[in-house]
């Protein structure tokens, strides 16, 4: 995919967002029409919590389900207690959405699929004052908040690049399997790098987080996705 087209992807994006800022089933979606694939989720509006028959379209999912506040307000849900996990039940679902359309700031709730398992990864873009467009990678959890073990890039990178940014990091035999880990889809990885380095090296985004990116043997998604534009 060109340059240019990246970028007339992003500009359709941003027209169609509903503020001035991207909500998480917003971004999931530019992300998945990019290949990064993401878990199958239903946005119910605020408005909508208290219809019953709302909920009916959360059935495909199947269960568990996670639940959490729509919002561009919140970068972390977990220390707001926009988020429940497990739920095992359409009357779990409706109770917890419910409960986070009631938090302050809330724009509706989204519904998904919940995906347990997997390595957790860190990919990020941002515009850095000093050298513009950067890609980021690290492992999730104690990785990168307690030993900032993150590599980053120039942007864009391609999906060699990728890689070679991905086996930078000082833990990336977790990413290779060790110890009875499984070993992670080191092409969806370095897909996923790639694509948000397009997009960050399209000046058009301020920021982008994949926290987490869970990997697998065969396969990556994007569990939580923040675009700031």
């Amino acid at each position: 995919m060109t340059k240019g087209k990246e970028r007339e992807i992003v500009e359709e994006f941003l027209r169609g967002i509903q503020g001035p800022q991207p909500m998480e089933h917003e971004s999931k979606r530019l992300l998945s029409g990019l290949g990064i694939p993401v878990p199958k989720g239903v946005f119910i509006p605020k408005e909508n919590i208290s219809k019953k028959e709302v909920f009916l379209k959360t059935a495909p999912l199947g269960f568990p389900l996670v639940a959490k506040t729509a919002s561009p307000a919140f970068r972390a849900k977990t220390e707001a207690g926009a988020i429940r996990l497990r739920l095992e039940k359409k009357e779990q679902a409706m109770e917890a959405a419910r409960e986070l359309a009631g938090i302050e700031g809330a724009k509706g709730v989204l519904i998904e699929q919940m995906i347990e398992g997997g390595t957790e990864a860190i990919v990020g873009g941002l515009m850095d004052a000093q050298f513009g467009p950067v890609v980021a990678f690290g492992l999730g959890g104690i990785f990168a908040e307690v030993f900032r073990d993150v590599s980053f890039a120039l942007a864009p990178v391609n999906e060699k690049e990728a890689l070679r940014l991905a086996t930078r990091i000082k833990g990336k035999e977790l990413l290779f399997g060790i110890r009875g880990r499984p070993p992670a889809d080191l092409k969806a990885l370095s897909a996923a790098i790639a694509t948000v380095s397009r997009l960050i090296a399209t000046g058009l985004i301020k920021e982008i987080d994949l926290n987490p990116l869970a990997l697998f043997p065969s396969g990556a998604f994007a569990l939580d996705a923040k675009i700031f534009v």
